[in-house]
Parts: structure tokens; C-alpha cells; sequence
């Protein structure tokens, strides 16, 4: 048996993720193995969070966070310089 590379796809169900499962699919050669993995479901989100993925969909490659999908997500300095907590006057 030859070594697999292992793709983890995580998704919430979103039209989005869906677009993105179907690309990976696509583009998956024999040597990948694809997984799609549920976003709703807590262990699913505990193993995310341990990738650092911050928003879906995301994907791993051979345990590392694809460089395209790291650094999203929601951040307290952006939402606070876009005004939030600021009043208005």
C-alpha cells in the first residue's frame, strides 16, 4: 500500500464549503485522501481549534493548515477599529 495524503476538509454546510469540497474533490489526485469533517459537530470544532482555523471552510493537508486558509477569522482589533464599543455621537 503506497503512502496517501491526507486532506481534511472542514465545513459547516455552508454554500460556500460546499464549493470548496467540490474543488478539492476535483483537483484530488489518487494519492489524496479526502475527508470532509462537520464543523457542528464538537469534536469536529475541538480538532479546528487545535489547527488554529478561526472560519470554514478550511482545509488541512497533511496535518498543516493550507496557507490559504489561515489568518481569517474574527479579531477583536479589527472589529474595534471598524467602531465597535465606541459610542456614537
Amino acid at each position: 500500500m503506497s503512502a496517501k495524503r491526507k486532506i481534511e476538509i472542514f465545513s459547516a454546510g455552508c454554500p460556500a464549503c460546499e464549493e470548496t469540497i467540490r474543488m478539492v474533490n476535483r483537483i484530488a489526485c489518487p494519492s489524496c485522501d479526502v475527508e470532509v469533517l462537520d464543523m457542528r459537530q464538537q469534536e469536529t470544532a475541538a480538532r479546528a481549534k487545535e489547527y488554529g482555523i478561526r472560519s470554514v471552510p478550511a482545509v488541512v493537508i497533511d496535518g498543516k493548515l493550507a496557507d490559504c486558509c489561515a489568518g481569517r477569522g474574527v479579531d477583536e482589533a479589527t472589529i474595534r477599529a471598524a467602531g465597535v464599543g465606541v459610542p456614537l455621537s
